[in-house]
């Protein structure tokens, strides 16, 4: 039986959630929490295997819970409604096991917790491209003479703005 806690600060979503994973033959949701600080506390408490959390929670986002439950034996899923490079690439730090869309087909997520169980990470795959963007190759000097420049400022008055 695969032991879940899940973490979302809207109660109806939390509910519905709870309530469809438990319809799994091979799952139990064991904890549910409204916000980061108290999901901590439930993973602490209860050992599961699988921490589903969403991001945007009060007093602890899912993303600082991510952070501070990384060395926790359970897998960490973010579920969240945000396909947002720097959420997804703080959450690939934080040694997340996935990071699913919200507004994905319910039997995804059912499906996501097996394969992490498994031993695989599960991204959304609009997030894959994210994670292969190339950064900025300038630096934040150049940036700054670029966008002067944009602004139609001769060399002389970057200069003097600059230094």
């Amino acid at each position: 039986m695969i032991k879940i806690v899940i973490a979302e600060d809207q109660q109806m979503l939390l509910g519905a959630l709870g309530s469809l994973l438990d319809l799994e033959d091979d799952m139990e949701v064991v904890g549910q929490a409204s916000n980061g600080e108290e999901v901590i506390k439930l993973v602490r408490d209860l050992n599961p295997d699988i921490c589903i959390m969403d991001i945007e929670m009060p007093i602890k986002t899912g993303l600082d819970a991510a952070e501070e439950l990384m060395d926790a034996p359970c897998q960490t899923i973010i579920l969240t409604t945000f396909a947002r490079s720097g959420y997804f690439e703080r959450a690939r730090k934080a040694k997340v096991s996935g990071y699913l869309l919200k507004d994905s087909p319910s039997e995804d997520l059912a499906n996501s917790i097996r394969s992490i169980m498994k031993g695989r990470k599960v991204y959304a795959p609009e997030l894959i491209d994210l994670a292969f963007e190339e950064p900025n190759p300038l630096t934040e000097r150049e940036t700054e003479v670029i966008e002067l420049i944009a602004e139609g400022l001769s060399t002389k008055e970057i200069a003097q703005k600059l230094f």
